[in-house]
């Protein structure tokens, strides 16, 4: 996790603490006050699995791209490799 993601888990989870917080001391009836809880959790749960979803896309979007840029290099590298090969074999095979 970088650390503008630390950050906003920190910041979502004080805010939940707060809003909970705030609701356990309001002057309303229990059941009420259960109610907005568990509405503002479901919130916060919902959040915080959008965000990682999105945190998903982009690893393997980042993925995706490290592995294309390993191949690409790996491609480019066989094929000086054979250039090589090749351009060795030319004089000896003049020779026979």
């Amino acid at each position: 996790m970088n650390d503008n993601t630390k950050v906003l888990v920190a910041l979502m989870a004080g805010v939940a603490a707060g809003a909970a917080l705030g609701i356990l001391f309001a002057p309303d009836k229990g059941s009420e006050t259960r109610d907005r809880l568990n509405d503002a959790l479901k919130n916060l749960g919902d959040t915080i699995k959008d965000r990682a979803a999105e945190e998903i896309e982009n690893l393997t979007a980042f993925k995706e791209k490290v592995v294309d840029e390993v191949k690409t290099r790996f491609n480019s590298a066989s094929e000086e490799g054979f250039s090589t090969a090749e351009q060795q074999q030319a004089p000896v095979a003049e020779q026979i």
